[in-house]
């Protein structure tokens, strides 16, 4: 009984030291609905949300019941929140447009910054959050699902090691039926296939994940060129964006094809390395295949069925917690950090106006 008491005892202090040591996180908008996960994340302990920021009351109502949170932590304005509770950091979960402004706010004031992907709707966007981030020294994260996938850090060390030789191609595909067919909330809806909020459609929602992941997988190189191919194949429900695209970057040595679509019938993020030797396939999360190659059209083939990673590489917002306390240095160009997020906007950038013009787009040096 002693024991029991004892270890009790020391739960019970490690839990408090936890919540005492956790980052005050601000959440800024709720009308995008990954801000469910940073609600549940802070059950972990790493963060503790200490204000909201959404002037909509129907949609803070919804969000605070849900998660049994008072809505006296909810604030009309940035200012009103900063003011009140004084984050360390800030998690923003509105229109990809205004990034930029939560950027512009938090900044000055020594106030860390997650935006959920894209980074920015534009490279001048992104550009001024960069200034602004590295002037006065915050950081600023972009989170991604595939981010957390065990598997396409498991195909990323097996490239590393050179278990399938040189790297030649990548594909990534990500997409669904459709933000109409699936999306429950209207707010995100709204904003979601509004061209100037979202800065497109299928091609910033889903190609920034393709766009991210290439620049990981190459190390940072910029690409020679990018070629895009978009087509609107849902008027009806999307009439201002495209809904389907292509895109295709020209590396030195390689090329990777990011595939983003709001038409496919299955839902889907999944990617392909293709060595000089073999293949790597990130089936989804959890199940990655190597392909070792024999012959003409023979391979031997090897199934994997992956554990998450540990802590904090498995939550983004452990991650930006330990990132912000200097418990974790990010690699240059890791899938979270500004280098790599900037890359992806120029990337983005140059797939939108490739198939305005129909014409390939090659980048600056």
């Amino acid at each position: 009984m002693t024991r029991q008491l004892v270890f009790l005892a020391l739960f019970i202090s490690f839990n408090l030291l936890s919540q005492k040591n956790a980052l005050k996180v601000g959440i800024v908008g709720l009308t995008h609905t990954h801000v469910h996960g940073i609600f549940n994340s802070e059950k972990r302990g790493e963060i503790k949300i200490v204000g909201i920021v959404e002037p909509n009351k129907e949609v803070a109502l919804a969000y605070t019941s849900q998660y049994k949170m008072p809505m006296s932590m909810v604030y009309n304005t940035m200012d009103e929140m900063i003011s009140a509770v004084h984050p360390e950091a800030v998690s923003a979960f509105g229109n990809i447009y205004d990034h930029l402004a939560v950027v512009q706010k938090c900044a000055p004031l020594g106030i860390h910054v997650m935006v959920e992907k894209p980074l920015a709707v534009s490279l001048d966007h992104a550009k001024k959050m960069e200034a602004l981030a590295n002037k006065h020294q915050i950081v600023l994260l972009t989170n991604y699902e595939t981010t957390w996938y065990p598997t396409n850090h498991e195909a990323q060390a097996l490239l590393v090691q050179g278990i399938v030789g040189d790297l030649r191609k990548v594909v990534v595909r990500d997409g669904h039926r459709g933000p109409k067919h699936i999306v429950q909330n209207k707010e995100f809806f709204e904003w979601l296939v509004d061209p100037v909020k979202n800065g497109g459609g299928a091609l910033p929602d889903f190609g920034c994940y393709g766009a991210n992941l290439a620049t990981w997988l190459n190390k940072g190189e910029k690409p020679i060129s990018v070629t895009a191919v978009t087509q609107q194949l849902q008027k009806e429900n999307h009439p201002n964006v495209e809904d389907e695209v292509t895109i295709i970057l020209n590396y030195k040595n390689s090329n990777a094809i990011i595939q983003p679509s709001w038409n496919w019938p299955i839902g889907r993020k999944d990617m392909e390395i293709y060595g000089t030797t073999g293949v790597i396939y990130a089936d989804n999360r959890h199940d990655l295949r190597i392909r070792m190659a024999e012959g003409y059209d023979g391979y031997k083939e090897q199934v994997m069925k992956l554990k998450e990673r540990p802590a904090p590489y498995d939550d983004p917002f452990a991650l930006f917690t330990a990132v912000i306390r200097k418990e974790v240095v990010l690699d240059p160009f890791d899938l979270s950090g500004l280098s790599n997020n900037m890359m992806v906007v120029e990337i983005l950038e140059a797939a939108k106006k490739s198939a305005k013009q129909n014409k390939t787009i090659f980048l600056k040096k």
